[in-house]
């Protein structure tokens, strides 16, 4: 399959072009660091812009599916992203005639999220980093959601709970909507959105992602999210 990775120089679309690139799919990857991608097989990376709607095109003519890995750090400012990138691709996909997307999302996006024996994280951690330093983010990954929700396209939103980088899949759960859980490796969310292209359980729904095998360092993350939230 032709797969057109957006977010590709990011730590969720690194994993997604590699995993993919394994399981045989010709990839375009999309970054606007390609630099940081050697020359192989199956592999075309372009250095274009998930903003500029012309670029966005080029991308996708051709291609089978669109996955995007699109994020920006948490902050406060306000942000446009990820509804202007989902704006220009599903209307670059009705024009080319490409059906399947699958985009990152995130779990606080349902409103009946809440990991069960978290009393750390649904007290402390989820008020601070999620309705607070991330807020800007999540409102406009509502915008982005709404707007493809609007279209005919067969989509995918996958929802991780809390990012954090494992060098391989793991064990993880999937479940509609959301998945009980605190933490979502990126490895296993690649897994997750690249089984979901082939499997098809998830079109037109979303799609929780959590990892059950191992997790990550707490005060690490936090201390990582203070930052990047300055």
């Amino acid at each position: 399959m032709r797969i057109a990775v957006f977010g590709a120089g990011g730590p969720t679309g690194r994993r997604l072009v590699e995993q993919a690139l394994l399981a045989g799919h010709e990839v375009t990857a999309v970054t606007r660091r390609p630099h940081r991608y050697a020359a192989q097989d199956g592999l075309t990376v372009t250095d274009a812009d998930a903003t500029d709607a012309d670029a966005v095109d080029a991308v996708v003519a051709g291609s089978d599916a669109v996955l995007s890995a699109l994020g920006v750090p948490p902050g406060r400012r306000p942000v446009s992203l990820y509804s202007v990138s989902a704006g220009h691709m599903t209307a670059a996909m009705a024009r080319h005639g490409v059906k399947r997307l699958i985009t990152v999302s995130s779990s606080v996006l349902d409103p009946h999220w809440r990991p069960s024996g978290a009393f750390f994280f649904n007290h402390v951690l989820d008020p601070y980093v999620n309705r607070v330093i991330a807020r800007t983010a999540h409102d406009d990954m509502r915008r982005m959601e709404s707007l493809i929700r609007g279209t005919e396209l067969d989509w995918t939103f996958a929802r991780p709970s809390g990012l954090f980088d494992h060098p391989r899949p793991t064990h993880h759960v999937v479940d509609e909507n959301s998945a009980d859980g605190v933490f979502t490796a990126r490895a296993d969310l690649a897994a997750a959105m690249l089984r979901e292209l082939t499997d098809e359980q998830y079109v037109r729904r979303a799609l929780g992602v959590v990892t059950t095998e191992v997790r990550p360092s707490i005060p690490r993350l936090i201390r990582d999210a203070a930052a990047k939230g300055k």
